[in-house]
């Protein structure tokens, strides 16, 4: 906030700004002063655009004010509405005297709750209250600010149900947890203003659509309120913001400061050294990492999944030359409390180095950092760009990112990653529509919050984005769901939920549902885990159910940065302590690998073919002159394929570029349309780059049947028949019907429920519905889920087109190549052997190298 910045509008037309009224804006100008610094430009216009009743949306990086700039303007007005009060008050106040109490900030509305910020992590929630009382208590403003989310204290979370809280600080579950009683509504009557930040975070999933239906209800309690967006850089900003606000679609998007200036540096290998084709740990790099660390007093190391910071943890645990109380993890399955000490130490300096995951991704501040590093790919230029501005919270100062690389293919990642920056090629977030879990849940709140009549509330719901479309027929199939589960599970009590009352309003009448839905409010879903407890001690963390099912008592793991041994597992937590010495495995964790995002993966086949000098593609030039020399580049307008013998068979690698998920659904579409030629079995692997078909009988393919096999046309029902569709949709139902409500859940003082056992009843009232009630709402949007999610079939579709479209260079090489090598390294997994998959890997690696001089 020092200093002063240009502010950036993204449409010229807008630029004609109104004329701000400096009076209006002095007692916070005032403030800003006595704290050294000086108002920006686009925070004085956000105060201006809300003090004149509008809303919109900030883009701006993180650390550069955007909590004073969306928190000002209600601030103002507060200011000036106890101002006018006070006035009015004047000769009373002179009769009762001073008697030390503060009194500014109410207007007749004494403990309502006036401004609502909200948040999409529990952890920027406690640093969010603190820097809101830090104006509040300076301008003299007699409001309560307290916090409403599962971390929040017994004393807000009482305030906050009370309506005796100015401003709340809540996450979207918590939001709706509030609007699930009746008392609530009278309580937000007199809502000034809502906040939403960090709001790409929610903008693509299914929170984010939560969030939408209870605005649309803040905005039906409160219709003076406005709505302001915090954002980082998208590539969709003008479709975040209409999201965000669907009522005002021509409100303005304010550009913060410019981006600070970013340096990416990579850990190069040196001249001679060998750096692996495949791998995705980077610990090689051990040594190199250490003495980078211990160059600074503090520093964040990012890396992409759970189970490689907790190896990475271990790792550096293992060398850490200072007071191990210096190195710490931080990740999203460990205990709240131990992530909460990690986010204080990097605050006050404490810490030398914290490795962490997506978990820190967002926007807490941190001046004290001074680098952060990120362990192998980033997968997409946002993310890369949102880890790097962890660091360096201090005016003046330029990012900085030291990059990892854990194979040699890393490197172009990098490069390509910093070319993407300075283009401002920023990936896209899509929003969700037609969530009809989700709007079910939503039904459900407001019937417990003291009922709706069903008309009014569709017309509330059609006015956000992710139901603009919702049509009547499926309206009446929602509310028939709530009352009866529908026509297959209307004789099941538990699944007759809501009750229509003789005035035509849908209410919850019975306690138990209440209890049970409010215990289930909210979209975020995840594989059965066990909390992990140590003897007579905390809890430090859950892990997923089948890593701990595959344990026996004594055996030993590596979690939360220790070395634990498990001593017993009952009712859904394992029982341990920790181990003296020796080795463990790390658990796992399902869905966390990262797939290369679109932007990133044609930035990356375009850097191939580049003549770029960047330092990374330098270092890796002997490596792609093999692959020239061996097959060829990719190149942009040409989709390279290669056919390749090797011992274990025939192998068919195809290099569209599209990300690992994509190229799983085009391995099982081609292995189908194959097959249809040729009859034949088929395995297959995919990474980032592309993926690999092996036929189990030996046959040649030529590029007009590549060609051909690569169509987009019949790309649904092909899918369809070579995938196991049903048991796909079955695997997502139930995530659906968690949100939906027909899965309950564990109630207060029970044993919770295993995955095992969540899986039965989902599979029952799957098979139910699917025998009985084929049609049901929920079927339908497992289906499409399994479709738009698992197997991104617009992107599928997409990537054929662009297939289609490109020459095609049908390649055959003597050997595997750069390129080739990891996909095969990745197809060895599944199969049967006496030696682990490393070591084959760096066997055939080094035969390789050797045989090409490498």
């Amino acid at each position: 906030m020092k200093g002063d910045a240009s502010t950036q509008h993204p449409h010229d037309a807008r630029k004609r700004r109104r004329a701000t009224t400096p009076g209006t804006h002095a007692p916070l100008a005032a403030w800003f002063k006595a704290q050294g610094w000086k108002p920006l430009p686009f925070q004085r216009e956000v105060w201006q655009r809300y003090l004149d009743g509008e809303s919109g949306l900030l883009h701006t990086p993180t650390g550069s004010g955007k909590t004073l700039a969306a928190f000002g303007g209600p601030l103002l007005e507060a200011l000036a509405s106890s101002a006018a009060i006070e006035k009015n008050r004047a000769p009373i106040a002179a009769r009762a005297g001073r008697d030390g109490a503060r009194t500014r900030g109410r207007d007749g509305a004494s403990g309502r709750i006036q401004v609502l910020w909200i948040t999409p992590l529990r952890a920027l929630a406690t640093d969010t209250v603190r820097a809101l009382r830090e104006p509040i208590d300076a301008l003299g403003l007699d409001w309560q600010v307290g916090m409403r989310t599962g971390d929040a204290t017994a004393r807000d979370k009482r305030l906050a149900r009370a309506g005796k809280l100015d401003v709340l600080v809540t996450t979207p579950e918590s939001l709706a947890l509030l609007l699930s009683y009746p008392d609530t509504a009278p309580q937000l009557a007199n809502l000034r203003c809502v906040i939403v930040d960090e709001w790409h975070e929610l903008l693509a999933n299914k929170r984010g659509v939560l969030l939408q239906l209870c605005l649309a209800r803040l905005r039906a309690l409160s219709p003076q309120l406005r709505l302001w967006g915090l954002s980082a850089t998208l590539g969709n900003l003008d479709e975040a913001r209409d999201v965000l606000l669907p009522h005002a679609p021509a409100s303005h998007i304010i550009s913060g400061v410019k981006p600070r200036t970013l340096k990416i540096e990579t850990l190069l290998p040196e001249e001679g050294e060998r750096f692996p084709w495949a791998g995705h740990l980077g610990l090689s790099q051990l040594q190199r990492v250490l003495q980078r660390l211990s160059a600074v007093r503090t520093s964040l190391l990012f890396t992409n999944t759970r189970a490689q910071a907790e190896l990475w943890h271990q790792a550096l645990t293992a060398v850490w030359p200072e007071d191990p109380s210096t190195l710490a993890l931080h990740h999203g399955s460990l205990d709240p409390r131990l992530r909460a000490a990690a986010e204080q130490g990097l605050r006050d300096g404490s810490l030398r180095c914290v490795v962490a995951t997506s978990s820190l991704d967002l926007g807490v501040d941190f001046p004290a950092v001074d680098q952060v590093l990120q362990i192998g790919s980033p997968k997409g230029v946002a993310r890369l760009l949102q880890r790097a501005g962890r660091a360096r919270h201090r005016p003046g100062e330029a990012g900085h990112v030291v990059c990892v690389p854990t194979h040699a293919l890393e490197l172009v990642e990098y490069a390509a990653a910093r070319s993407a920056i300075a283009r401002g090629a920023i990936e896209a977030r899509r929003p969700l529509t037609l969530c009809l879990d989700v709007l079910a849940q939503h039904c459900v709140t407001l019937a417990l919050g003291g009922g709706f009549d069903q008309t009014v509330l569709f017309a509330e719901v059609r006015g956000t984005h992710a139901y603009a479309a919702l049509d009547g027929a499926t309206w009446n199939e929602v509310l028939d769901f709530i009352v009866q589960g529908g026509a297959a599970l209307a004789s099941y009590p538990d699944f007759c939920r809501v009750v229509i009352g003789d005035d035509g309003l849908y209410r919850v009448e019975d306690r138990r549902i209440a209890l049970r839905h409010r215990l289930s409010i909210g979209t975020i879903t995840s594989d059965g885990s066990v909390a992990v407890k140590v003897l007579r001690g905390g809890r430090l963390g859950s892990v997923e159910e089948g890593f701990v099912g595959r344990l026996r008592r004594g055996d030993r793991f590596q979690f939360a940065g220790r070395l634990l041994e498990l001593v017993r597992l009952e009712d859904m937590a394992a029982y341990v302590r920790a181990a003296r010495s020796g080795d463990g495995a790390v658990p796992k964790w399902q869905g966390g690998r990262m797939p290369l995002s679109s932007e990133l993966g044609h930035e990356v086949e375009r850097m191939f073919a580049s003549d770029d000098a960047a330092a990374e593609m330098r270092a890796i030039a002997p490596l792609l002159q093999l692959q020239a020399t061996l097959s060829a580049l990719p190149v942009p307008g040409t989709l390279l394929a290669e056919t390749i013998k090797t011992r274990q068979g025939s192998h068919l690698f195809v290099y569209p570029f599209a990300g690992r998920q994509v190229h799983d659904g085009l391995a099982s579409l081609l292995s189908l349309r194959w097959g249809r030629i040729f009859a034949n079995s088929f395995s297959f692997a995919a990474n980032d780059y592309g993926f690999v078909l092996s036929p189990a009988n030996d046959v040649g393919i030529d590029a007009e049947t590549l060609h051909a096999m690569l169509s987009p046309d019949g790309l649904l029902d092909d899918l369809r028949d070579s995938l196991n569709l049903g048991e796909l949709a079955r695997r997502q139902f139930r995530e659906i019907a968690r949100v939906a409500g027909l899965l309950p859940p564990s109630l207060p003082g029970r044993a919770p429920r295993s995955m095992r056992q969540l899986q039965a009843s989902s599979g029952l009232i799957f098979d139910v519905l699917q025998r009985f009630d084929p049609g049901h709402l929920l079927l339908a949007q497992a289906e499409r889920e399994v479709f738009a999610t698992q197997l991104e079939v617009s992107r599928l579709a997409d990537t054929l087109a662009s297939c289609s479209r490109r020459t095609l260079a049908l390649h055959a090489p003597r050997s595997l190549t750069p390129l080739s090598f990891p996909l095969w390294a990745d197809s060895l997994r599944g199969q049967l052997s006496t030696e682990d998959w490393k070591t084959r890997v760096q066997r055939a690696a080094a035969q390789l190298e050797k045989r090409h001089g490498q």
